[in-house]
């Protein structure tokens, strides 16, 4: 278990007087992928990225942009070509908050856009799963001791359960193989606070031996807790066994 950060790469806000704004946010799932540069309705070399070298695992903070379609464009970091991803056209609608995950190996990388609801709960924290891990099959996510919260999820997909709510607390949870109930990740003493949502990605790979669960932050409580907790992810990772 290691804590990793999150890096403070973000997208220059585009500001439109009176526009409603959407917060996106962007995150590198990519498990064969080298760190990347993100253009924002800007073609590579001819203009600056608004994300730099953001590499795998790692995700920037919300950042507010108004209503509108915007073209999102992936390369290597420092340089302009390949464009390994080429999103044109893209819909973001304001006071809607949003989550862009490049996923899959690097020969089909691909976005993956997801709506957040921050909505938080006094009472509980709210979590959502997310299975970014290419090459596992379909996942349930639950309890070490039994309990499943998140069912059948595949490949590509956040979990149909959506956010759910979990009193607050530390659990020991594991992902476990939808099929035959094998622990594919034990993710043994996850804090959780009520309050707070969170969003967990499954990414890495099962041949490399990196399957890895990452814990965003997608709200938090006040504006000192951004500060603590807003720029932090837990990495729970397992490694194959030679």
């Amino acid at each position: 278990m290691q804590i990793g950060t999150v890096t403070g790469a973000a997208i220059a806000a585009i500001s439109m007087a009176g526009a409603a704004q959407a917060g996106v946010r962007v995150i590198h799932a990519s498990p064969n992928t080298p760190a990347v540069d993100v253009y924002v309705n800007t073609l590579p070399g001819a203009g600056a990225p608004a994300i730099e070298d953001l590499a795998f695992t790692q995700g920037t903070s919300y950042v507010p942009l108004p209503t509108g379609t915007y073209d999102f464009r992936v390369t290597p970091a420092n340089a302009t070509t390949p464009v390994a991803i080429n999103a044109t056209g893209v819909a973001i609608d304001g006071n809607t908050d949003y989550t862009i995950a490049a996923i899959d190996f690097f020969n089909n990388i691909r976005p993956l856009v997801l709506v957040d609801n921050r909505t938080q709960n006094p009472n509980a924290a709210r979590i959502r799963f997310v299975h970014a891990a290419p090459d596992v099959p379909a996942v349930d996510v639950g309890l070490l001791s039994g309990g499943v919260l998140f069912d059948n999820t595949a490949f590509g997909n956040a979990a149909d359960e959506g956010y759910i709510n979990v009193p607050g607390g530390t659990y020991d949870l594991g992902v476990f193989l939808d099929s035959n109930n094998g622990l594919a990740l034990p993710l043994p003493g996850i804090t959780l606070q009520n309050n707070v949502v969170y969003t967990v990605f499954a990414m890495g790979s099962l041949a490399a031996g990196n399957v890895q669960a990452v814990i965003f932050v997608d709200q938090i409580p006040s504006p000192g807790a951004a500060a603590m907790l807003g720029m932090g992810a837990l990495v729970a990772t397992r490694r194959r066994r030679k």
